[in-house]
């Protein structure tokens, strides 16, 4: 039984990665997009890059990268390795 939970487990955080990725690669391409545009056609682009693509790029990224720590703050149980016991 917990084998099975454990592997769906596993699966869906393969799942959120995945989807995360792909958010962060496809939100950066408007951002190369407004890097190698002509000078003209910054105004066009600039409150959608700095509002909307740059905000879900850093979100995704930080969330790839320390992910894991806001889970285990979130979750109720304590991070492996350690023991209550300790502070006493």
């Amino acid at each position: 039984m917990a084998t099975t939970a454990n592997a769906a487990n596993l699966a869906n955080r393969a799942i959120t990665r995945t989807i995360l990725r792909w958010i962060h690669i496809v939100f950066a391409i408007p951002i190369l997009g407004y890097i190698y545009s002509p000078f003209d056609k910054l105004p066009s682009y600039a409150f959608k890059a700095r509002f909307v693509f740059v905000p879900a790029i850093v979100l995704s990224g930080l969330w790839m990268w320390k992910g894991h720590v806001v889970r285990r703050l979130i979750s109720n149980r304590p991070a492996a390795g350690t023991n209550s016991y300790s502070s006493l």
